[in-house]
C-alpha cells in the first residue's frame, strides 16, 4: 500500500514564474512553491526516515520539502504538477530497500580475475627495457 500525500499537509505559495513572459510578467503569479514538513506529516515513521535520509537538494535541514513547478501558465496545473512529484518522491522511498544476500564468488570468476590480472601483468612486463 503507498502511503498518500493528505491534501491539508501540503501548503501552496504562488509566486512569479522566472524566465521571459511577455506583457503579464509582472502582473500574474502563475508559478507554485509547496512545502511539505515531513516531520508533522501523516507518513509512516519508517517513510520518513527513508525520505529525511534522501540526499536531494529540494529537502532542506529541517524537514521540509520544497517543490518548485512553472511548467504551465495554469496555476492549478502547476499545483497539481508539484503534487505529482512529491507523491512520485514520497512513492520512491515507500518500499523498504531488500538486504543483501552476501556471497562469495564463485572458483570459474576467480579463475577469470586472476587469468586477466596475469595478462595485465604480462603486457606491463613487455613494456620494460630489453636486458641481454
Amino acid at each position: 500500500m503507498r502511503p498518500v500525500i493528505q491534501p491539508h499537509e501540503v501548503e501552496f505559495t504562488a509566486i512569479r514564474a522566472q524566465g521571459a513572459g511577455g506583457q503579464n510578467v509582472n502582473k500574474v503569479s502563475n508559478a507554485v512553491h509547496l512545502r511539505f514538513a515531513v516531520h508533522g506529516s501523516s507518513l509512516p515513521e519508517p517513510v520518513q526516515h527513508r525520505l529525511l535520509a534522501l540526499s536531494d537538494t529540494r529537502i532542506t535541514q529541517d524537514g521540509v520539502i520544497v517543490i518548485k513547478a512553472q511548467g504551465s501558465r495554469s496555476l492549478e496545473q502547476n499545483k497539481a504538477d508539484a503534487l505529482a512529484r512529491l507523491q512520485a518522491l514520497v512513492d520512491s522511498v515507500a518500499l523498504p530497500p531488500r538486504e543483501r544476500k552476501a556471497t562469495r564468488p564463485t572458483r570459474a570468476s576467480q579463475q577469470r580475475r586472476l587469468q586477466g590480472k596475469a595478462q595485465r601483468s604480462a603486457t606491463k612486463q613487455g613494456r620494460s627495457r630489453v636486458q641481454d
